[in-house]
């Protein structure tokens, strides 16, 4: 009459050491972490040799520093804060990153887009990207000298506020040491708007520290 609640205390006692061998699924999986970047020419290679560009010199020192963290490269030569907003939600949905980094402004700016449109599509790129579960980077960007002082501190303060209202993380400038240079026409290429090969690990360096915080 004892046989069955022997063989119930047997089969608990069997559970207990399965899971103390680890045989029971952790609770919480851990969830991998992948960076998407969202820019313009200065992110996309522009001008350059495949493999060569800050973004593909990020994941090579993700792969030295930090295995396992995926980059992958979303910019396009062109692109405003407008196509990147119109194009973030698929890559949201599709690429499902933990931090998404934003290189985008400068087009606008060459353009001389309204420069509430381009604050209005930051925050909303920011907002997009949080709210789908991604830390956020922004890299600020400057407008040349020739466009007046009020517009450059208009167009810098931009992507302050859009960083201070939505917690984001910002990179001031993101080519300093190569467009604020005292000989900047050795870090560009002939047309003197995209960054050559030299200025790339430049461009990698003002990005990584901020970037290197907000990764496990």
């Amino acid at each position: 009459m004892h046989k069955p609640l022997l063989r119930r205390r047997h089969f608990n006692w069997t559970l207990l050491a399965l899971a103390g061998w680890g045989f029971v699924a952790p609770a919480h999986a851990v969830t991998p972490q992948r960076i998407l970047v969202v820019g313009d020419s200065l992110s996309a290679e522009y001008g350059l040799a495949r493999g060569t560009g800050w973004v593909a010199l990020l994941q090579k020192q993700l792969t030295q520093q930090k295995p396992g963290v995926e980059v992958i490269n979303a910019s396009i030569s062109g692109d405003t804060t407008s196509g990147g907003r119109s194009r973030l939600p698929a890559l949201l949905q599709k690429h499902q990153p933990s931090h998404v980094v934003i290189e985008l402004g400068g087009n606008d700016a060459l353009r001389g887009l309204p420069m509430a449109m381009t604050q209005d599509n930051l925050q909303a790129m920011t907002r997009q990207a949080q709210a789908a579960g991604a830390q956020v980077t922004l890299l600020g960007m400057q407008m040349p000298p020739n466009y007046g002082p009020d517009m450059a501190r208009q167009f810098e303060a931009a992507y302050a506020q859009v960083a201070k209202s939505q917690k984001a993380a910002l990179v001031p400038f993101f080519l300093k040491g190569i467009g604020d240079d005292p000989e900047p026409l050795k870090w560009f290429q002939a047309d003197r708007i995209h960054p050559n090969e030299a200025a790339q690990p430049r461009m990698l360096a003002n990005v990584w520290p901020t970037l290197k915080k907000q990764l496990k």
